[in-house]
């Protein structure tokens, strides 16, 4: 696991968006995205934007795979991921609508929706690179604590702490935030090549804390990083300030070597 620490979450924004570019470019157009919603990744989003406008990174044949959506909630609705991840990855980073895939939360199909988003995501050749945002209970995706480690595309129940965290974008009503979602599995996580996180801020510290030192437990979901050949951690001072290891972190990023340095 590689750890970066940053100095604000501007930083963060910037160099989680140099790494995610550093990915792509040595594939080329046509990588694979996993894409996360929630404000973490905000920032990796606009400076990803920058990037392709200058003529730095070309994604125009790029393909996205969102890693979670609410059921019941219309796709037209403002806060469904659909509409989310259209509005802040698709359009701003110039994709093709029709190569940007979001699991189906419509309750009918909920019984093979987790089985055909596998079945993209496979057709596509697997994520390439998967941006993820890291929940104060340490959720990833919705996977939240006690979910199997090896789990894949399924519908989830909501954890009361997630549907308070995630009120503020439905009015500051819990009662508007739904109860269950489909979500990407840890297991279909760990199967991207690449896995790159962002945290920023004091309320991600203990998370942090414990999904980069602690053990690898189902009560920390995003501990399962610990297992992935290729996982990144990008955090801002605050988020890392329970890191017990700090400096050595910041001694690794300070000295790589000039190939797996990232242009910042």
């Amino acid at each position: 696991m590689e750890v970066i620490i940053c100095q604000d979450p501007a930083e963060v924004g910037l160099v989680s968006a140099a790494k995610v570019a550093k990915i792509a470019a040595a594939i080329g157009p046509s990588v694979v995205l996993g894409v996360a919603t929630g404000s973490s990744p905000l920032a990796t989003y606009e400076n990803l934007r920058a990037l392709v406008q200058a003529g730095k990174l070309d994604l125009s044949q790029a393909s996205a795979f969102a890693l979670d959506e609410y059921v019941g909630l219309p796709i037209e609705h403002p806060e469904s991921y659909h509409a989310t991840i259209d509005r802040t990855v698709t359009v701003p980073l110039g994709l093709d609508s029709q190569r940007v895939h979001v699991p189906d939360g419509d309750p009918a199909g909920l019984e093979t929706a987790g089985e055909r988003y596998e079945a993209a995501i496979k057709a596509a050749g697997g994520v390439d690179v998967q941006i993820l945002g890291v929940g104060a209970n340490g959720h990833i995706g919705f996977n939240e604590p006690t979910s199997s480690l090896s789990s894949r595309t399924r519908m989830k129940t909501l954890a009361p702490q997630t549907r308070v965290d995630n009120a503020r974008f439905f009015g500051n009503s819990i009662d508007a935030v739904p109860r269950h979602c489909i979500t990407q599995g840890l297991g279909t996580i760990l199967a991207a090549r690449h896995a790159l996180l962002v945290a920023t801020g004091a309320n991600k510290i203990a998370a942090v804390r414990a999904l980069v030192e602690g053990p690898v437990t189902s009560l920390c979901p995003a501990s399962v990083l610990q297992l992935h050949r290729r996982a990144t951690i990008v955090v801002d001072e605050e988020a890392a300030s329970g890191l017990s290891l700090s400096d050595y972190y910041r001694t690794v990023f300070d000295n790589l070597p000039d190939w797996q340095r990232l242009d910042i």
